[in-house]
């Protein structure tokens, strides 16, 4: 119970702390904990910081964080339903509440004013803020905590600033150029609220990364919410391929799959029967990183959940359908792959994904309290991403052998069609198969918008989709990327101009 109390009154203060006149008064208020106080104290009592990280924590998941009553405003999870209608390979195929229209027709992307860039830049500003609290609460960036779960939660703050700042780049610059001013700059230490330039935002990314993997070494977390080791190298590998560095972003993703802590998605995690969805269980062991949903939460409507699973009371169900792409869908045979049976077939059910995301129940609009998990990170992504990076970097033998390990659970013809599939593939083909993968893959996690970005893809939207169906985008047109929103613009004379 202390300890409770000590997390509520911390995370209280690192939230408010900045916004009180108590803060600014020259007499010293002995009713506020100040950032000295838990600096000088924290070493000895690391939980006056743990509770302002799991605060942190909790809004990666929390309904309405940013916009109360938005019920697209889903944290992390919200994003990347954004993120991938953005990519295309999301479908809105059916839209009768509204609430995604303006992101599938590309309207939010190309004007400031629209809720969606607000939700965006407060949510991952939140979490860098409280970030930056935080690691001011050790004594600032450079801080190097003796005792050994201090360090741990300071390698933990550092990796949630980087991954805020990691998304930030991803969705408000249209393509990396690393002398583009594109953000304003939060370090704790340091604040510009005029936009730097990318090569700034990326070197504190990388240099949080780096400190994360040094302090969370030896770290066993107690859930799978909290970043470890292996979860920050997935940031630095996913930051480095987003600035083609794939030598580095190679050695990190190898890294990951040789720590051997984490297997493949077997082939019954990968769709229905199987012995359970892979999708919706915290503890399924290809899962690095996610969230664990309780009965407690009171999770319900609004829910990433209810926006993708038919079996959910919400969305999915009543009518905002979110489908695969036809064209993507075409790109995965008919037999012979598992995936093919992730999607419907027929009917109100055809190409939703309820095969892959499904309450256990399987009863249309049957889960009204949701208990199914958060995925923000698994292991498979980083066998494709070596693959990838090794491609890109003239290794083909290294790109089709770990493309070989992981299409082995994925066809159903053993090693002959594996083999069958790989072994023709050679230059800009090899290249392209990896990143077909990594879209069928990772459909409805997130992940296809970074693919896009990395790999100067252009999009041609399938015929299902209710907003500009048969058009192609390029990666790096404006309507690809969001906004800087008008509430920043309006309220922030350092800032001009859109990136």
């Amino acid at each position: 119970m202390k300890r409770k109390l000590i997390y509520f009154i911390v995370a209280t203060s690192l939230v408010t702390a900045g916004c009180s006149s108590d803060f600014l008064d020259p007499v010293r208020n002995t009713n506020v904990i100040t950032s000295e106080d838990i600096a000088n104290n924290v070493n000895i009592n690391p939980a006056l910081v743990e509770g302002g990280l799991n605060g942190i924590g909790s809004l990666l998941i929390q309904p309405g964080g940013t916009a109360a009553g938005r019920h697209y405003d889903l944290g992390q999870k919200g994003v990347d339903i954004w993120l991938d209608m953005l990519s295309g390979d999301m479908a809105l195929s059916a839209n009768s509440y509204g609430w995604y229209q303006n992101t599938a027709n590309l309207v939010s992307t190309v004007d400031f004013s629209r809720e969606e860039n607000s939700i965006i830049w407060r949510y991952y500003y939140k979490v860098i803020n409280l970030s930056s609290n935080i690691i001011l609460s050790f004594g600032g960036n450079n801080a190097e905590p003796t005792g050994q779960e201090a360090r741990h939660l300071l390698g933990q703050a550092k990796a949630y600033r980087a991954y805020a700042y990691f998304y930030l780049a991803q969705i408000f610059q249209r393509s990396y150029d690393p002398s583009q001013p594109i953000l304003p700059y939060n370090d704790g230490e340091s604040r510009t609220a005029a936009k730097v330039p990318a090569s700034q935002i990326y070197d504190l990314i990388e240099n949080d990364l780096l400190d994360a993997i040094t302090l969370l070494d030896g770290f066993a977390p107690t859930s799978k919410q909290q970043i470890n080791q292996n979860i920050a190298k997935g940031l630095l590998a996913y930051t480095y391929a987003a600035m083609g560095d794939y030598p580095n972003a190679m050695t990190y993703s190898e890294q990951i799959i040789n720590s051997g802590a984490y297997p493949l998605t077997t082939t019954a995690q990968l769709a229905f029967p199987g012995v359970g969805s892979g999708f919706s269980n915290v503890n399924t062991p290809s899962w690095m990183w996610g969230y664990d949903i309780t009965t407690e939460m009171g999770h319900q409507l609004i829910n990433w959940w209810g926006q993708v699973d038919y079996y959910t009371y919400s969305y999915q169900w009543a009518g905002d359908r979110k489908t695969i792409d036809t064209g993507l869908l075409s790109l995965i045979p008919t037999t012979g792959d598992i995936r093919r049976t992730q999607f419907g077939t027929s009917g109100t059910t055809n190409r939703m994904p309820i095969g892959k995301f499904y309450h256990d129940g399987r009863t249309a609009g049957g889960q009204q309290i949701i208990t199914t998990d958060y995925i923000f990170m698994r292991v498979d992504e980083f066998y494709l991403l070596s693959a990838e990076s090794a491609a890109k970097t003239g290794n083909e033998a290294a790109a089709k052998a770990r493309l070989k390990e992981f299409m082995a659970n994925r066809l159903t013809g053993g090693t002959s069609a594996v083999d069958a599939y790989v072994d023709p593939l050679t230059g800009n083909a090899l290249k392209q198969a990896i990143y077909n993968q990594t879209r069928i893959e990772f459909w409805g996690e997130g992940k296809s918008y970074l693919a896009l970005k990395r790999n100067q893809a252009t999009v041609t939207r399938g015929t299902n989709h209710v907003f500009r169906a048969g058009q192609s985008f390029a990666y790096d047109i404006d309507e690809m990327s969001f906004q800087i929103p008008q509430v920043e613009m309006d309220n922030n004379p350092s800032i001009t101009g859109q990136n």
